[in-house]
């Protein structure tokens, strides 16, 4: 293991409750009790009860102190009840997929009992919680294929990626399945026989040039040039990074209207998206596209700020957070080297997030969704054949943003050039000191 993984173990966080996560569960990255109890309460399709307000606090500590509370928040954050094998044993099903996305109703039917009650036929047990991840690498080791074939996996080895193409790139979506990535278990292949050389689905190809040129991939115009010898004040520096803030949003508003979707949805699901994932986009956007400008230019502009002991006393928890996920987030995209076919897709998947309150048309949204979801997949497959895991390393950095930009909010003001200089600093000096 390498320097890069030490820090990526020690960074790493269960998203449910905070303890150390030991690898990928179940779609998102967790802790070995958090991925136990949400295979033991759908397994036993248990029903919970929150005495309280449903909003408990969920920690290490606290974690067992309201199983309702728990569950929800499992489910909220992405947790696939439909990674978990049929018949309960060790091994989870399609592991590779990234965390889903499910509406609120949904939830509701799971924590009620109700989503159960059309599945009494399906033989549950519970022998055991591990699915053998992978606490070196973060990642689930989906080269184990299940002894069980599942339905959907049958699916897609009979029919492959025309059926697929057929039914996900078209015009409107057929329900026949609920979720588009339970469908994909590749990786379980991917150690058996080798990658093999396949051209890239043309509508892949003609959806994922759309959404390129909708991109505007030039320089960002934010002037951040200082004369040597100056130094910045707190006040410089936020004013700066205000700015710069203007332009990546003003890019964002840009984007929207180039979307080669923008007809199939209505002003007031747009202006509904925008205004809850706009922070989203423009985290991604820096970690991705405009990197080397955020992480060269803004680096130096940073490094001559020199932050007085108050601040740094002053310095709160909530930023401690976001500094070090921030870190963990650009060493990962840094590591995979995103390409702009990518960054695209990622981009349009985050953004058609149906889950958002408001919404008119939240079925369309899941139907685009899935339809990006599937074409990002079918590039990578193609891009990278040699890189098996490429596909959900890529899908777990989604929920990973969503939590930062969240995390972002409770951060004060006055601290960002603080938290700003540190993140910079930090991953600027780790890539200098990697080896090429």
């Amino acid at each position: 293991m390498d320097a890069w993984e030490d820090d990526r173990v020690d960074l790493r966080t269960c998203l449910i409750c905070g303890d150390r996560a030991t690898g990928l569960h179940y779609g998102i990255i967790s802790c070995e009790g958090c991925k136990g109890f949400f295979k033991r309460s759908i397994c036993n399709r248990r029903v919970y009860r929150c005495s309280r307000d449903k909003n408990c606090v969920m920690s290490r500590k606290q974690r067992n102190r309201c199983q309702y509370c728990r569950l929800l928040k499992c489910l909220q954050m992405g947790m696939n009840r439909k990674a978990i094998r049929e018949d309960g044993m060790p091994g989870g099903r399609n592991k590779s997929i990234g965390p889903v996305q499910i509406s609120e109703e949904e939830i509701e039917r799971i924590m009620s009992g109700q989503e159960f009650e059309g599945e009494a036929n399906i033989s549950w047990s519970n022998n055991g919680d591990s699915d053998y991840s992978s606490p070196g690498n973060g990642v689930s080791e989906s080269n184990q294929p299940s002894p069980v074939s599942t339905p959907s996996s049958r699916s897609v080895e009979l029919n492959g990626f025309t059926a697929l193409r057929d039914q996900y790139i078209g015009t409107p979506v057929s329900m026949h399945y609920q979720y588009l990535p339970h469908l994909f278990s590749y990786s379980a292949h991917s150690a058996l026989m080798p990658p093999q050389a396949r051209s890239l689905d043309p509508q892949s190809h003609s959806l994922i040039n759309q959404l390129v040129s909708a991109e505007d991939l030039e320089p960002l115009g934010t002037p951040m040039l200082i004369e040597d010898g100056y130094k910045v004040t707190q006040a410089e520096l936020f004013a700066l990074l205000c700015r710069l803030a203007d332009e990546l949003l003003f890019r964002q508003i840009a984007w929207i209207k180039k979307l080669p979707f923008f007809c199939e949805l209505s002003i007031k699901d747009y202006t509904c998206l925008l205004s809850s994932t706009w922070q989203e986009l423009i985290l991604l956007s820096s970690l991705t596209v405009y990197s080397k400008r955020i992480f060269g230019d803004l680096a130096d502009v940073t490094s001559k700020y020199s932050p007085s002991d108050d601040e740094l006393h002053r310095f709160s928890e909530e930023g401690m957070e976001v500094m070090e996920r921030l870190i963990y987030l650009y060493r990962k995209f840094n590591q995979l080297k995103v390409s702009n076919e990518e960054y695209a897709c990622m981009k349009a998947i985050n953004f058609l997030n149906q889950d958002i309150r408001g919404l008119t048309n939240a079925s369309q949204l899941e139907q685009l969704n899935k339809r990006y979801w599937y074409v990002c997949q079918d590039f990578t497959e193609y891009k990278y054949p040699h890189q098996p895991n490429r596909f959900p390393d890529l899908m777990m950095c989604l929920p990973e943003i969503r939590y930062i930009a969240g995390k972002m909010v409770n951060v004060p003001l006055e601290q960002l050039p603080l938290l700003f200089k540190a993140v910079l600093h930090s991953c600027k000096t780790s890539v200098s000191k990697r080896p090429e």
